[in-house]
C-alpha cells in the first residue's frame, strides 16, 4: 500500500502519521517576502533573507532536535494539556505506542493541512498553514473539535518563538543580540523590533519588525500574553512542557513593553466550553516587515476565518496555475509526481539554492549555472519574461570569457562571488548558449542575438589567474573602452567569446583546464593540472550547434556578416597545427586576455557568418576527433571515455590494477555532444549498466568507488562512498544522461534512467520524501536535498521534448514522440498539455495496440481537425506561421495517430 496517496490531478496528497518519518518538510512561500519551511509537527523556519529570520534558522538535524515549533496548545480542564501539532513531552513519550495520536497530513503546492486526533483528550485539531501570495505573512487556520460526548472546557494557547535576526547570530552573539530586542504586546499579538542588527555587514540600525498575531474566527483578540521565552516556559521549563501551559499563569496585557529578552509570540485566548462535537476556530498570523504600520493592514486583510480561507483558496489556485504543464500517462501517481517535478523550478526561482533545511548553505540567490538551467523550465511554463532575462544575464560575462558567479537580487545585477573570492568554474560558459538555443527554437526570435549587452568588470582578470590593479569601485562593474565608454557587444558576440576562450584554455593533454571545478563543484582540488574531458566534449557540441545557429541566422535573417570586438580576431585562428599544440593555444589565449586586462580598444571587425560557422565546425571536429583518439578507455570489448585528469596530470578513469574507475559525467557529454559514435554509445550503455547502475540506490551512480581519498582531484573523495558527489545517484547528471540518450535515438535506454529515478522517488519506504525529485539518493535510497535541484528542469524538459517529443524548431512546433508502451493508458492514449508560443495545446497521442515506439509511424496528425504535415515516419510539424493564426484564448487540440 502506498504511503503517499493523491486526491486530485494537481499534486494534492495525503500521508498518515508523517511525524514518524525523519526529515520531511514542505516549502511555503509567496512570490516575494517570506520563504518558509514547515514539518509535520509545524517545525521548520521562516525568513525573508539571510539577515532577517522570523523563526530560528534550521538545518536538517534541527528538525528532530528543536522543540520551539509553531505550537498551538489546548489546556483541557480536568485532563491536562495537549499540543495540536504533537509537540509536547507527553506526546513525545507516547510516540510509537498505542497511545500515539492519529494524524494525517494533506498537502499541495505551498500549503499543508495537519489533522490530529487524541483519544485521551477527545479532541481533534485541523491546522492549515500557508503563506499569502504577496509573501507578507504566514497564516495558520486552526480548528479544534470536541469529540467527546461530554462538554469540555478548553483554554487555547498559541506559542511561536520569534528569533528576529540574522542567521549569523545562531553562533555569533546569540545572547548579545537578544539584548537588542524591544518587545511590545499589542491588542492582538506580539511585536519584536530589535534596535540594531549586527552580523558580517557590521552594526546597522534595524527597521524590521517581527510579529505574531492571533484572532478568534470572528476576529477577536487574545486575553493574555507571554512575550518572552522565560515568562512562557518558566524556570526549568521547556517548549515541551511550558509553565504558561501546564498551570494557569497570569500573563501581561496589551500595552506591555519589554527589552533584552528572547521573544516568543505566546498568548492565550479566552477559555471556552465546548459541547459534544462543537468546534472553535482561530487565525494566527506571523511575519516580518520593514514598515510597522503595514501590520495593521495585514491583520485587516487576513484576520478573520473568512478572510484567511479566501486567501487559502487564492494560494491554491495561484500555484496550481503556475504549473501549466500536465501529463497523462495512464498512471495518476506518476502524473502527480511529474506535477511536483514541474513545480520545483519555480521553487528554485524563489528560494535560490538556500533557505530549506537540507540547503543550509549560501545566503540566497542562485549561481550562474542555476540561473541558465532554471530558464529551461521557464521557457516551457512562463516564457513571457525570458527574453529580457537572457539578454540581461549575458551582462554577467567578462571580456575574458569568464563570468560573475552569483546573480544579485535584481535582474542583471552581478556579484563576483559569495565571499568575494575569485574562482572560475570551467563549465560556466557552456550553459548560456544551451538556454539561448532552446529559446531560439521555442520562439524563432533570431533578433535576440543582435541585442547589445555590456560586459561585467571587476578585479578579476586573465581568466581568474590575476587581478587588474588599475580597477577600482569607481570604475564600475561594466567593461570600458580606452575612450572611457562602456562597451556593448551583441548577445551573439558574448556567446562566441565564451566558447572560443574555452576552446583555447587547455592543459597539457590538450583538454580544457578544470580550473576551480566544472559542473561537479566537488572536483575542486586540481587547479594546476586538472583537465575536464567531460566538458571539452560539451564545448565541442556547443561549437557545432553555434555554427548551425549561424547558418540558420543567415538563412532566416538574410544577414551574412556580423561585427565583433577587434581583439577577438585572435580567437578565430584556424589551423590544425595550432589546435594540436597545447602550449601555443595557451599562449594565444594569454595574449588575448592580456589585451583585455583593463580596457579594450572599442574597435570592431566584420566577419562573414559562413566563414565563422566553418571556423567553429573545424574546431569542434578537431576536438571530437582528438577525444576519440586519446580518451577512449577499454574494458574488454566495451569501454567508455575518460572524463578527467587529476592534479598530477594523470588520467582518472579506466581499469586500473583490477579496479574499475568510471564516472558518468564524461559519458553524458560525450553522448550529448555527438563526440561518441553510435557504437561507442552502445558500449557506454553496457559499461554504465555494469558498473554504475544500482536499482536499490535509485539508478545510475555518479561514479564507481575509487577506494581512495583522491585529494589531487576534489573534496568529493572525502565523502563516504554513495553520498553526494562521491558515487550517489545524483539526479541532475542522471537526467542529463537520459536526455543525451534520447537525443541520440536511444530512447529505451533513456527511459530506463528516468523511470529508475521516478521509481526511487515514489518508493516512499526507501525515499522517505514528499513528491518530487531530490538532489540525490543515498545508499539506502533515501532522497536528500528535496526541491531545489536543477534535475527538475532537465527532467521536465526531457519528458516534453524527448519522451513526448514536442519541441520547437526555430519557432515551428515539431512533434516526434518516443513514448514507451507503458506510458499510454489502457486505451493506448497519452496526453500532454502545455503552452507554446503563447497558445495552449492539448496534444493527444494514440497508440491503440501499444506497440514499441520504434515500430510506429504517424498515420494521421491534425490540429483542431486540420491535417498537419508529416515530415518523417514519426515526425509532424505545425509551422510558426500556422501557430500565429491560432487563437490565444482557446486550447487547441493536436491529435496524433500512431500505427
Amino acid at each position: 500500500m502506498r504511503k503517499i496517496n493523491f486526491t486530485d490531478k494537481n499534486g494534492t496528497f495525503t500521508i498518515t502519521n508523517p511525524e514518524n518519518y525523519s526529515g520531511l518538510y514542505l516549502p511555503l512561500a509567496g512570490e516575494e517576502g517570506l520563504k518558509s519551511s514547515i514539518t509535520p509537527t509545524l517545525g521548520g523556519d521562516s525568513k525573508t533573507d539571510q539577515n532577517h529570520f522570523l523563526l530560528e534558522p534550521v538545518s536538517i538535524e534541527n528538525l528532530h532536535n528543536n522543540r520551539g515549533t509553531r505550537n498551538f496548545w489546548c489546556r483541557v480542564e480536568g485532563k491536562g494539556y495537549w499540543s495540536a501539532c504533537g509537540v509536547s513531552a507527553e506526546q513525545e513519550f507516547d510516540k510509537y505506542t498505542d497511545r500515539q495520536d492519529e494524524s494525517t497530513l494533506e498537502a499541495g503546492m505551498m500549503w499543508q493541512k495537519l489533522t490530529r486526533t487524541s483519544k485521551k483528550y477527545d479532541l481533534q485539531s485541523e491546522i492549515t498553514s500557508f503563506v499569502s501570495i504577496d509573501g507578507t505573512t504566514e497564516i495558520q487556520l486552526i480548528k479544534i473539535t470536541n469529540l467527546s460526548e461530554e462538554e469540555q472546557e478548553v483554554t487555547p494557547i498559541v506559542a511561536i518563538p520569534v528569533y528576529g535576526r540574522s542567521a549569523d547570530n545562531i553562533r555569533d552573539h546569540r545572547h548579545v543580540t537578544s539584548l537588542l530586542h524591544r518587545i511590545d504586546t499589542k491588542e492582538c499579538g506580539v511585536e519584536v523590533t530589535p534596535v540594531l542588527s549586527f552580523d558580517e555587514r557590521g552594526h546597522q540600525k534595524n527597521d524590521t519588525t517581527y510579529f505574531v498575531y492571533g484572532f478568534t474566527a470572528e476576529g477577536n483578540a487574545p486575553k493574555e500574553f507571554y512575550p518572552t521565552v522565560e515568562s512562557f516556559i518558566g524556570e526549568g521549563g521547556s517548549f515541551l512542557i511550558p509553565e504558561a501551559v501546564r498551570v494557569e499563569k497570569t500573563g501581561c496585557t496589551a500595552g506591555c513593553h519589554l527589552e533584552g529578552k528572547e521573544a516568543v509570540g505566546a498568548f492565550r485566548f479566552e477559555r471556552r466550553k465546548l459541547k459534544a462535537n462543537e468546534s472553535i476556530e482561530y487565525v494566527v498570523l506571523a511575519g516580518a516587515t520593514g514598515e510597522k504600520a503595514s501590520i495593521s493592514k495585514i491583520c485587516t486583510s487576513f484576520g478573520t476565518k473568512e478572510q484567511a480561507e479566501n486567501e487559502l483558496a487564492k494560494v491554491k489556485k495561484y500555484w496550481t496555475e503556475k504549473v501549466n504543464v500536465e501529463f497523462e500517462t495512464g498512471d495518476e501517481a506518476t502524473d502527480n509526481y511529474l506535477k511536483w517535478i514541474c513545480f520545483q523550478p519555480i521553487l528554485r526561482r524563489i528560494y535560490g539554492c538556500s533557505f530549506l533545511p537540507y540547503h543550509d548553505y549560501g545566503k540566497g540567490g542562485r549561481g550562474w549555472r542555476d540561473l541558465w538551467q532554471d530558464c529551461l523550465a521557464l521557457l516551457i511554463m512562463d516564457p513571457s519574461n525570458v527574453r529580457q532575462m537572457i539578454v540581461d544575464n549575458y551582462g554577467g560575462v567578462r571580456i575574458d570569457g569568464t563570468n560573475a558567479t552569483i546573480i544579485g537580487n535584481k535582474q542583471g545585477e552581478f556579484i563576483a562571488d559569495r565571499n568575494n573570492i575569485t574562482r572560475v568554474w570551467m563549465d560556466h560558459a557552456f550553459w548560456p548558449f544551451v538556454t539561448t538555443r532552446l529559446y531560439l527554437d521555442q520562439t524563432g526570435d533570431m533578433d535576440v542575438l543582435f541585442e547589445k549587452v555590456p560586459y561585467f568588470k571587476d578585479l578579476q582578470s586573465m581568466r581568474g589567474t590575476a587581478h587588474d590593479k588599475l580597477w577600482n569601485s569607481e570604475y564600475g562593474q561594466k567593461q570600458k573602452t580606452e575612450r572611457d565608454h562602456i562597451y556593448f557587444g551583441t548577445v551573439l558576440e558574448h556567446i562566441l567569446l565564451q566558447n572560443l576562450c574555452a576552446f583555447y584554455d587547455v592543459g597539457e593533454h590538450n583538454e580544457m583546464r578544470l580550473h576551480g571545478a566544472d559542473w561537479n563543484d566537488a572536483l575542486d582540488m586540481a587547479w594546476e593540472k586538472g583537465e575536464s574531458v567531460a566538458f571539452t566534449c560539451a564545448y565541442a557540441g556547443n561549437l557545432r550547434n553555434i555554427a548551425k545557429t549561424l547558418r540558420q541566422l543567415e538563412e532566416i535573417s538574410g544577414s551574412s556578416k556580423i561585427e565583433i570586438a577587434h581583439e577577438m580576431e585572435d580567437l578565430l585562428a584556424g589551423s590544425v597545427e595550432l589546435y594540436e599544440d597545447a602550449a601555443r593555444k595557451q599562449a594565444l589565449l594569454a595574449g588575448y586576455a592580456k589585451k583585455c586586462e583593463h580596457n579594450i580598444s572599442g574597435d570592431t571587425i566584420v566577419v562573414r557568418l559562413d566563414q565563422l560557422a566553418a571556423n567553429l565546425e573545424g574546431k569542434a571536429d578537431w576536438m571530437m576527433k582528438n577525444i576519440r583518439a586519446n580518451e577512449w578507455v577499454k574494458d574488454g570489448e566495451d569501454g567508455w571515455f575518460n572524463g578527467y585528469y587529476d592534479n598530477h596530470g594523470r588520467k582518472v578513469e579506466g581499469v586500473m590494477d583490477e579496479s574499475v574507475r568510471m564516472m558518468l559525467t564524461g559519458q553524458v557529454f560525450a553522448i550529448m555532444s555527438g563526440t561518441a559514435t553510435e557504437d561507442q554509445v552502445e558500449s557506454i550503455c553496457r559499461s554504465a549498466d555494469k558498473y554504475l547502475y544500482d536499482q536499490k540506490a535509485g539508478g545510475y551512480r555518479l561514479n564507481t568507488n575509487f577506494h581512495e581519498e583522491k585529494f589531487d582531484l576534489g573534496r568529493m573523495f572525502g565523502f563516504a562512498y554513495g553520498e553526494k558527489e562521491n558515487g550517489a545517484v545524483f539526479s541532475h547528471m542522471a537526467v542529463m544522461y537520459s536526455n543525451a540518450l534520447y537525443q541520440r535515438g536511444f530512447a529505451k535506454e533513456g527511459n530506463k534512467v528516468l523511470q529508475a529515478l521516478l521509481d526511487a522517488a515514489m518508493e516512499f519506504d526507501n525515499s522517505k520524501m514528499y513528491p518530487g525529485l531530490p538532489e540525490y539518493f543515498d545508499n539506502q535510497g533515501r532522497g536528500l536535498y528535496a526541491y531545489l535541484t536543477g534535475a527538475a528542469s532537465w527532467y521536465m524538459l526531457t519528458m516534453i521534448t524527448e519522451v513526448f517529443g514536442v519541441k520547437g524548431d526555430c519557432g515551428d512546433l515539431k512533434i516526434a514522440p518516443a513514448l514507451m508502451p507503458e506510458q499510454y493508458n489502457q486505451n493506448g492514449k497519452a496526453v500532454l498539455k502545455m503552452t507554446f508560443a503563447g497558445r495552449n495545446f492539448e496534444i493527444i497521442f494514440y497508440n491503440k495496440e501499444k506497440k514499441e515506439f520504434d515500430q510506429l509511424k504517424i498515420q494521421k496528425a491534425a490540429c483542431d481537425g486540420k491535417a498537419l504535415e508529416i515530415t518523417a515516419e514519426r515526425c509532424t510539424i505545425l509551422s510558426k506561421r500556422e501557430i500565429q493564426m491560432l487563437s490565444v484564448k482557446e486550447t487547441h487540440k493536436i491529435e496524433i495517430e500512431l500505427v
